[in-house]
């Protein structure tokens, strides 16, 4: 990607999406925080420790109204790289047993439906960069054949969900010079992650990055984990 992109961050107030605002605004970027509450503390900190380099607006994910104004805020401004990383794990709690069709539709919308939306919103300025990229957040647990432990119906159906967009906006998106992928931040010391994950949000998002960095056009339509690896859909 070239020196002083456009990159936008979806979710970007806390976590993944924070460590990857602060990532690429140190790599001498202009990053579009986009987040429920534009005024956290923790993005008014990163506007402060990159002066110029960090902006922020308000994005209600699950919200058209939300999304339109945020595209019509940025309208005809190029945009290299798009990272919807918003998502929830509201249903953690929910077992077969009591998983309710309210939580599990509300978190397909965050989780499959939104990230699209978002997506097409933004098509204008990601073909106004020339050769752009969308990265999906999506995880390992969405994957069908890394399932060996069942369970969470919600939240896995949602990002095997989320795959099946990447895949076809990947075709959809080719000849348009904006290439498409998955990604799985490994299980990250988040509050959706919980304090017993196996990596801190910096090693996660500075993977990312590398991964993201490296990524060429041939590549649109796979699914990478924070190393660079294959996962298997």
């Amino acid at each position: 990607m070239a020196t002083n992109a456009t990159v936008l961050i979806t979710g970007a107030a806390r976590g993944i999406g924070l460590e990857l605002t602060r990532q690429y605004a140190k790599s001498g970027h202009t990053v579009i925080a986009t987040a429920r509450n534009p005024g956290a503390t923790t993005l008014v900190d990163l506007r402060r420790d990159f002066p110029g380099k960090v902006e922020t607006f308000g994005l209600e994910v699950t919200d058209a109204g939300s999304i339109t104004a945020l595209a019509e805020s940025l309208a005809g401004r190029p945009l290299q790289l798009l990272i919807n990383n918003a998502g929830s794990f509201a249903s953690k709690a929910h077992s077969l047993d009591d998983l309710e069709a309210e939580a599990w539709l509300e978190e397909l919308h965050i989780n499959t439906v939104s990230p699209f939306m978002v997506t097409r919103a933004l098509i204008g300025n990601l073909k106004a960069a020339g050769n752009s990229t969308v990265a999906m957040m999506s995880s390992k647990m969405g994957s069908m054949s890394d399932n060996a432990a069942g369970g969470a119906y919600a939240y896995r159906s949602s990002k095997a969900g989320l795959n099946a967009v990447v895949c076809s906006l990947a075709h959809d998106l080719a000849d348009d010079g904006i290439t498409v992928v998955a990604l799985h931040p490994g299980w990250v010391r988040t509050d959706m992650g919980g304090p017993n994950a196996l990596i801190d949000v910096q090693t996660s998002a500075v993977g990312l990055k590398r991964v993201l960095d490296g990524l060429q056009p041939a590549q649109g339509g796979r699914f990478f984990d924070y190393t660079g690896a294959d996962i298997p859909w």
